[in-house]
């Protein structure tokens, strides 16, 4: 299948190139405003699906809106009448086509030249009105008031807030290129009068959205992770991470030392708890204590072990021979009173898992001595 895109070099035709390239079934061509003479008519008469995604919306002349966003449509729609072909035609369009100003007229024309391009010649078109697009790649301080929080937030710089209640809506980028997919892959599009849509959508105020990207600035001091059950919170963090300066992947976790070695707090959440990992030197014995309610569990990484466990109200010791090349999980179950040995000749490493966030007035950890299996 011959696909072009056209506007491939922009934010959302390089996301939609990129995952058309994932199919072994798409041959792909690009098209943009620097492309060869002549590839567009060339490409026009043998595809089987165009998506036209090339447009104008911040332009040196305002006679550009018209020249970018309608006449390109119009001599694509021409140019496939006159070679006689009806491959489907998908337009991306703007929710601002409902606007009275140049950009929307433009973008109205280009609408209607592709509905009257299928209506005359029976061919399948689809036009999408899409809401701000949001997601990688996007151009910060241009038109995307997402991508200018998320890039100025990642790299300490201000940002300007004219009217924090003002509500926007958008739509994630990997939700439009999934919609945008399925319409050539034949699966009918969501649908509003003659207008298709790309879902979900999400609501949300210019001082909400600066406060969450904020928040996830934050989250590297607190080490508390976003809720990302919440789709939209999940998409935008995605977003946001996007934008890290590349000298500002990585960040150092704070360690805290004594003879026993190192534990550093890795993340915590209220939906996911809370994860450390440890270092401990050899014949070093950390716990001796025991939980009413807090669960835990313990990964080995490296390092040979010895995980103790004894019911408070008494009975035996029990004994579980950890270490690092199993990836063995043990969980730690309330009213047990456990420790965990370095029984090897070198550091053990542990990841720890529990099922909430250290509360320092609710610590639930009672000191209580394991003791040593008699076995």
């Amino acid at each position: 299948m011959k696909v072009l895109v056209t506007g491939a070099k922009g934010f959302v035709g390089r996301n939609l190139g990129v995952a058309l390239k994932r199919r072994a079934d798409v041959e792909l061509i690009e098209y943009d405003i620097d492309s060869p003479e002549g590839l567009l008519e060339e490409s026009l008469s043998k595809v089987d699906v165009i998506y036209h995604l090339a447009g104008v919306n911040r332009p040196e002349r305002v006679e550009e809106f018209t020249e970018g966003n309608f006449d390109l449509t119009r001599r694509i729609c021409s140019t496939l009448k006159r070679l006689g072909r009806k491959p489907l035609l998908l337009l991306s369009s703007s929710m601002q086509a409902l606007l009275d100003n140049p950009y929307g007229v433009s973008k109205r024309q280009a609408e209607e030249e592709v509905f009257a391009f299928g209506k005359k010649t029976g061919a399948q078109i689809a036009v999408f009105r899409l809401p701000g697009v949001f997601g990688k790649w996007c151009r910060p301080n241009y038109n995307s008031v997402v991508a200018t929080f998320c890039h100025n937030i990642a790299h300490d710089l201000p940002i300007a807030i004219s009217d924090p209640a003002k509500e926007i809506e958008l739509v994630y980028i990997d939700d439009v290129v999934r919609a945008f997919i399925n319409v050539m892959d034949g699966m009918p599009p969501v649908t509003e009068g003659k207008y298709c849509q790309a879902k979900p959508t999400y609501r949300i105020t210019l001082g909400a959205l600066a406060e969450t990207i904020r928040g996830f600035r934050e989250s590297r001091v607190s080490l508390t992770v976003p809720d990302v059950s919440d789709s939209f919170v999940h998409a935008l963090y995605a977003t946001y991470i996007s934008y890290l300066p590349t000298d500002a992947f990585a960040y150092a976790l704070t360690q805290r030392t004594d003879p026993r070695g190192e534990l550093a707090e890795l993340l915590k959440s209220p939906h996911i708890g809370q994860i450390f990992v440890s270092r401990t030197r050899p014949g070093i014995t950390r716990g001796h204590h025991y939980h009413d309610t807090k669960v835990e569990k313990f990964v080995v990484l490296e390092g040979d072990a010895i995980i103790r466990f004894r019911h408070i109200l008494g009975g035996d010791v029990i004994e579980y021979p950890v270490a690092g090349r199993e990836f063995r999980v043990v969980d730690i179950p309330p009213g047990y009173t456990h420790s965990i040995e370095n029984i090897g000749q070198n550091d053990l490493i542990v990841l720890f898992w529990a099922d909430e966030i250290f509360d320092p007035n609710v610590p639930d950890t009672y000191f209580e001595e394991v003791g040593k299996s008699d076995k």
